[in-house]
């Protein structure tokens, strides 16, 4: 099999371990309308419908196949949070005639993953401006090696990249909200950020948070579990009691939710680095299953216990 894929089938994050499984290789396209045709669709059919929660007056989070979005509406334009795989973009677009209004303004990218970019050609042809960090540009716009799967994703083209690009903070007025978009230091890659909405006291995550599940951390791009506890801390510090907060992967949840997934990091990240500090070697560190009291509740997700034991003990 070839070491290629394109970024637009990068993972389908399901809640099966064994993540390597959950690539698949892209051929063809699907269309919505001519404008805004996705090039290098998945050909396995259209993606599943999309599931939509109301969380505020004109505000949704937005369900499908790949990472969790958002969408904001009203007079200032339709505003979206990820773009899932490029194979989602009819469902997206008609998730959008649906509920929003006005034209298309922006879509924001929480990190470069393309279960989360994979959409950016087709929604930018449909009329969004796509805005992310500016790693998030650099990291699409080049190869890059994952290591932990075996495979090499390959650039996009100029119409799937961010143009407008922020380095640690951005703040956005739109549809009556205002917006703070944060960077997170290093933690699932190098380009998380989160997008708080304040009106709505509305937190997006991405995929800082795995909800319910141990979380994929990507070393090629500069993960690590010190900094995903980090991030996460920096989360519960933006939300209150009554926040929504929405994760990357997972369901909807709250303050106390994301509390009990930073206890978790933090303890797989004390009990691996007490092996380490023994002197175990990474294969005999994961042969301990130090998180074997945990997995029956955290390891149901994309990673097993063995997995985020092994990324706990490469970037501690």
């Amino acid at each position: 099999m070839s070491k290629e894929i394109e970024r637009r089938s990068f993972l389908q994050l399901g809640l099966a371990a064994g993540a390597a499984a959950l690539f698949a290789r892209n051929a063809g396209a699907q269309t919505a309308m001519s404008a805004a045709k996705p090039a290098n669709a998945p050909a396995n059919a259209p993606a599943a419908p999309i599931k939509t929660t109301k969380l505020y007056d004109n505000l949704w989070l937005l369900q499908g196949t790949g990472g969790n979005m958002a969408l904001q509406s009203g007079v200032d334009g339709n505003l979206l949070i990820d773009s899932s795989f490029a194979n989602a973009v009819p469902a997206i677009l008609q998730t959008v005639a649906a509920l929003g209004q006005g034209a298309p303004f922006a879509l924001i990218n929480t990190h470069w993953h393309p279960d989360h970019t994979g959409g950016n050609e087709g929604l930018h042809a449909a009329g969004f401006t796509i805005f992310a960090h500016q790693k998030t540009r650099e990291r699409l716009s080049v190869p890059i090696e994952m290591k932990l799967f075996h495979r090499t994703t390959t650039p996009l083209p100029a119409s799937a990249l961010p143009t407008v690009t922020f380095e640690h903070s951005l703040r956005l007025w739109r549809n009556g909200d205002e917006l703070d978009l944060a960077h997170f230091e290093p933690a699932h890659t190098d380009t998380d950020i989160s997008i708080h909405f304040r009106q709505a006291n509305v937190l997006h995550m991405g995929d800082i948070w795995f909800n319910g599940m141990y979380p994929f951390i990507d070393e090629a791009t500069g993960g690590s579990i010190g900094g995903m506890i980090a991030a996460t801390d920096k989360g519960l510090a933006v939300a209150d009691r009554s926040t929504k907060i929405i994760p990357g992967h997972g369901p909807l949840g709250n303050k106390d939710d994301l509390a009990r997934y930073g206890a978790m990091l933090v303890q797989v990240r004390a009990r691996v680095a007490k092996l380490k500090a023994a002197g175990l070697s990474e294969q005999d560190a994961v042969a301990q299953k130090p998180t074997a009291d945990l997995d029956a509740v955290w390891g149901k997700g994309m990673m097993n216990g063995d997995q985020i034991v092994g990324i706990a003990y490469r970037t501690l």
